[in-house]
């Protein structure tokens, strides 16, 4: 071999050896990727799979842990709302029942019970009510009766209660006659507001004379019907006049005596130390009881 293919070879070992060396810097920088890593089935795949599974495990569990917390917590809470729930539907129920049952034919109008009745017809305050039969009894108002009422002036009060399902009961009071005065028709049997009860052709038994200046509306009225009507049944029956010029001067009648009353005031004190002097001394005893000063009375 000549010394001209001796170079060559040298020259081509040479190359060879640096192709070599390039091969090897390449495979340093560009290391082949690991086939089970790459698909997850290595170590390192199933530890990131694991973990990924207990992070989610934790986050149910702590899910779990904060909505029992949140039961826990607000129990009381539901419990309360339960309960005015219940209490509420219960409350709506019963006043539907009570409107549906008010308001059904089932409560209407069927009898009207009157009582208290004397000088007042029963028959006639029954009758009145006729145009209300057969309405419900939470639909009567007032007004209605008292429209039905308001025709007899004898009543001085009243009261209706509704019996279910179908009664109104009245219940009357009427005007308590005090006396008779003169007018220009005639007596007229008047009560302590000075309404005409009834217009006798001689004086009642038992119902004094009343004789004022100024009628009804006057204080000496006023002043007799209150004396009136503070005297006991027994003595009220013997009164025969009443009479008086202002309210402190009233003047009684029993028979042929005289009572000397005063004002009204103190009446029902008076009425009770009269009684008593009647009981020592009848009015056929005496003439005159004066008891103006009821702590201090006088028979004559």
């Amino acid at each position: 071999m000549d010394a001209t293919a001796t170079e060559a070879v040298r020259v081509g070992g040479s190359r060879g050896e640096e192709s070599g060396a390039v091969g090897n810097a390449r495979g340093v920088e560009r290391p082949a990727a690991d086939p089970a890593a790459a698909s997850g089935s290595g170590p390192t795949g199933r530890s990131a799979r694991a973990a990924r599974r207990a992070v989610a495990a934790a986050a149910r569990e702590r899910r779990r842990y904060e909505r029992a917390e949140v039961r826990r917590f607000t129990v009381r809470s539901r419990r309360r709302r339960w309960a005015w729930g219940i209490s509420l539907g219960t409350l709506v129920a019963l006043v539907a029942v009570v409107v549906i049952g008010a308001y059904s034919p089932l409560m209407a109008l069927r009898e009207v019970r009157v009582e208290g009745a004397s000088r007042v017809p029963a028959a006639d305050v029954v009758d009145a009510f006729d145009p209300m039969l057969g309405t419900p009894l939470t639909l009567i108002a007032r007004d209605d009766v008292q429209g039905a009422l308001s025709e007899f002036p004898l009543i001085e009060t009243y009261q209706v209660e509704a019996v279910p399902p179908g009664t109104l009961v009245v219940r009357l009071v009427e005007r308590t006659p005090v006396g008779v005065i003169e007018t220009g028709d005639g007596l007229a049997l008047v009560d302590a507001a000075g309404v005409v009860i009834d217009r006798p052709a001689e004086r009642p038994e038992g119902q004094p004379l009343i004789s004022v200046e100024d009628g009804v509306a006057g204080d000496g009225f006023r002043a007799i019907a209150a004396v009136v009507r503070s005297l006991p049944a027994d003595v009220r029956g013997l009164l025969t006049g009443a009479s008086a010029e202002t309210a402190d001067d009233v003047l009684l009648e029993l028979g042929d005596a005289r009572v000397v009353w005063g004002s009204a005031e103190q009446s029902s004190l008076k009425a009770v130390v009269l009684a008593g002097l009647m009981r020592a001394a009848p009015p056929g005893t005496v003439s005159q009881y004066d008891v103006s000063a009821p702590m201090s009375p006088v028979t004559r």
